[in-house]
């Protein structure tokens, strides 16, 4: 690595880390979803806009469960292949 690579390393890292500090309440993220919705064409107050809000937060929670099922893999180490296996003893009938 050159030296310019290894000044600006510790500068990405601690910008990644206070981009994740950020976060929003209930009421910022409903607004959000919401805006999103609008952006697709649905109209507030219909049954679509009401169904698109629940995708988006349907999709939120599936990705969290992702990440905690994925992250409990890593913690125990079964984010490598398992091999299984079962000796067959197979005798010669005479």
């Amino acid at each position: 690595m050159t030296m310019m690579t290894m000044r600006l390393l510790p500068l990405a890292a601690a910008g990644l880390l206070l981009a994740a500090c950020q976060t929003m309440t209930p009421e910022e993220r409903r607004a959000a979803d919401a805006n999103t919705c609008a952006s697709y064409g649905f109209r507030r107050g219909t049954d679509a806009f009401a169904t698109c809000l629940q995708r988006i937060e349907l999709d939120r929670r599936a990705e969290r469960r992702s990440l905690r099922y994925s992250n409990d893999l890593m913690l125990w180490g079964w984010n490598r292949p398992v091999v299984v296996e079962r000796r067959v003893i197979v005798t010669q009938n005479r």
